[in-house]
């Protein structure tokens, strides 16, 4: 059993745009990480990730976090969804250096530019142009990050830019990617089961 503690409108909303595009039966437990943030009065007592935050999944027992983390977990638990790439492919050393450069390089480099610190850094916003021009170089390649097939890497990355598009360099490329993945049925149905949880969710 696949069980997400999830916070609306968090990191973990691109997890559930994967799980939907797996198709594998999946339960979330809404959790309220805004108190752990604020140090206002404590972690939620139901979240089983140890830092308070979220995404958390829990598979039969077992404990995987941080987004890229449960990204190549669960595509290599369901390899037949195709959102991934197979140990021994030879779109494996791709895949995975995407999935933890989004993590270590793109979402810190658009900090920089959220926070106001490319405009006075240049380091930082070398670092913002870098992940920019990475971005822009494979949709040229593309019609997706890897090439010619939509993976967990464009859910990762689109979920991100989406959210700060604001942020990104005007660039019809970069727009006509993201409104391709985003028309995505299974992100629609994604952001049906995000937003504010049910009235029922034991969010404590």
């Amino acid at each position: 059993m696949l069980t997400l503690f999830h916070a609306p409108w968090s990191r973990s909303s691109r997890i559930v745009w994967l799980l939907e595009e797996i198709g594998a039966p999946y339960e979330i437990r809404y959790v309220d990480i805004f108190r752990a943030q604020t140090q206002s009065g404590g972690r939620d007592a139901a979240n089983p990730h140890p830092d308070g935050k979220v995404p958390a999944l829990v598979h039969d027992g077992a404990l995987v976090t941080e987004s890229a983390a449960i990204a190549l977990y669960l595509t290599d638990l369901f390899p037949h969804a195709g959102l991934g790439a197979p140990v021994g492919s030879s779109e494996r050393a791709a895949y995975v250096t995407w999935l933890s450069w989004t993590a270590g390089e793109m979402e810190p480099a658009y900090w920089g530019r959220i926070s106001g610190q490319t405009e006075g850094d240049p380091v930082a916003k070398a670092r913002y142009d870098a992940a920019n021009d990475r971005i822009l170089k494979a949709l040229e390649a593309g019609p997706y990050l890897m090439g010619d097939r939509f993976t967990a890497v464009d859910v990762m990355v689109g979920a991100a830019m989406a959210w700060g598009r604001e942020f990104a360099p005007e660039s019809p490329l970069l727009d006509a990617w993201l409104e391709r993945i985003m028309a995505s049925p299974a992100n629609a149905a994604a952001a049906a089961k995000d937003g504010t949880p049910p009235a029922d969710a034991q969010v404590a």
